[in-house]
């Protein structure tokens, strides 16, 4: 009897100074021994983010979230934009992403999201340069312009026409996607047709987000393990990467032939993408940028612009839907500022 009394003040001894040691200043969530936060994260799975909606307001926005032990997967997490911009814009010298972060975003590369000093710096400020030019600007606005009044529009209308239920979100990942896709290399890919057809170029992007989603929900020696064999979410994320990495390159390839074959005034009147863009900017650097200096580049844009927009769309219809009055609203500004601008 005695045995079994030492043994378990032995054990709740551990427990305590195991806890003491996990201690953290801001807790999200009940810190269990052993399994840490993960159990009500596992019994709110079903509606994981209204869970952490509810348990970000309640403790401001921020806090820490401590996972299993054995895992190493501790987190800061916060949804305050005041914090975002002080960690990614005013202060960013101060958060080194390092080796660690750019081997989890493998997908991205050298690109401006995993960059870290002077590379990020130089990136940031060549991207800036280039995407505030009023001739890039324009032609963004047109490929958009181009693609919501001979794809969008079209599409909804059949849709509506033939009584059909349709995943908008779906709809407009296939819209940005094409967008982007036109923006970036100067290629549609025509995802958004009335077919819905599966293109192999957006499956491997969203193949290679879901692979960099799952290496935060697992340790990091389960997921390297995964791609040393070549199993699992691991061997998708390979190949979704060199799908992306093959249609990548080519266009890169296709687009340096065509601008080498141009006339300066060509060159001024062709449509002004990405690619264009950061290939004639080399001439006025006086520096040549490799073809992974451009194929990263064009990776880290296709997510900045892709999926901002795709999420930003699919709530506003969503917020409209539950919101009748805002939307009688809406269609009236619409309907003034259309017809003032038609002169009627």
């Amino acid at each position: 009897m005695a045995l079994l009394l030492y043994a378990a003040i032995f054990f709740f001894s551990l427990l305590y100074f195991f806890n003491r040691r996990r201690s953290c200043k801001h807790p999200l969530l009940s810190d269990y021994p052993i399994l840490g936060m993960l159990p009500p994260v596992l019994f709110n799975l079903w509606r994981i983010h209204d869970f952490f909606t509810d348990i970000l307001t309640k403790h401001g926005g921020s806090g820490e979230f401590k996972g299993p032990w054995f895992t190493k997967m501790n987190y800061l997490v916060t949804c305050d934009s005041l914090n975002v911009q002080h960690m990614l814009c005013k202060c960013f010298d101060n958060y080194m992403k390092g080796p660690e972060f750019r081997e989890i975003f493998e997908p991205f590369g050298d690109g401006v999201v995993t960059a870290d000093s002077e590379t990020w710096k130089y990136v940031r400020t060549l991207l800036h340069s280039l995407v505030k030019q009023r001739r890039f600007e324009a032609f963004v606005d047109q490929t958009v312009q181009n693609k919501v009044h001979a794809c969008l529009l079209p599409i909804l209308d059949h849709l509506q026409q033939q009584g059909k239920v349709v995943d908008l979100q779906d709809v407009f990942n296939r819209f940005t996607f094409d967008n982007i896709c036109s923006t970036v290399v100067g290629c549609d890919p025509m995802c958004l047709s009335i077919d819905f057809p599966e293109v192999a170029i957006e499956r491997a992007f969203n193949e290679s987000e879901e692979s960099i989603f799952y290496r935060h929900t697992v340790p990091m020696s389960v997921w390297k393990f995964q791609k040393w064999l070549q199993i699992g979410q691991e061997k998708k994320m390979t190949e979704a990467i060199k799908t992306f990495d093959e249609f990548i390159y080519s266009c890169i390839t296709s687009k340096r032939e065509k601008l080498s074959k141009c006339s300066k005034e060509e060159i001024d009147e062709a449509p002004f993408d990405l690619l264009t863009a950061l290939i004639t900017a080399e001439k006025g650097e006086k520096r040549v940028h490799s073809d992974k200096f451009l194929r990263d580049a064009a990776f880290n844009f296709f997510v900045a612009g892709r999926e901002t927009m795709t999420s930003a769309l699919t709530w506003f219809f969503w917020l409209v839907t539950k919101h009748p009055l805002v939307e009688a609203q809406i269609l009236e500004e619409i309907k003034d500022n259309f017809m003032t601008m038609r002169g009627f």
